[in-house]
């Protein structure tokens, strides 16, 4: 496993540094949950707008492993809530956000006076990308 190069991340931020569904999952017991998620990637994380209440955030508060899935890319994290989308500390990234999911982030879908409305980050720790016939295995934590 070699840790993310400047060769790795740059495909990381071409295909996924913009609205991209990925498949995220969870575990509540001894039972994986997944489910398709709107993510941004920057600087070996995942980003998701979400609701704090949800199933997914109650699972990821007891257990923040998860796994991640998009299109040649499969990897670990681990899931920590940055706290309501409006807070002044998440005002950078809220902004990359905004300009991402720009097509339906005003669609209604969000309350963002709903102090509820959080940024979940999915710190990579592992993963594997296949691109162009080259298999990478990342370690993100180097």
């Amino acid at each position: 496993m070699e840790k993310l190069s400047k060769e790795v991340a740059a495909i990381l931020t071409e295909w996924f540094g913009q609205d991209t569904v990925v498949s995220l999952a969870t575990i509540e017991g001894d039972r994986p949950t997944v489910r398709r998620v709107d993510g941004y990637y920057e600087d070996g994380a995942f980003y998701v707008i979400t609701y704090g209440l949800s199933n997914k955030m109650r699972q990821i508060a007891e257990n923040p492993v998860v796994g991640l899935c998009g299109d040649w890319f499969s990897a670990h994290g681990e899931g920590i809530n940055l706290g309501y989308f409006g807070k002044p500390e998440n005002a950078e990234i809220a902004g990359k956000l905004r300009t991402a999911f720009a097509a339906w982030i005003d669609n209604g879908h969000n309350n963002f006076a709903d102090e509820n409305t959080c940024i979940l980050c999915i710190r990579l720790t592992d993963g594997i990308l296949l691109c162009h016939g080259t298999r990478y295995e990342i370690d993100f934590t180097k």
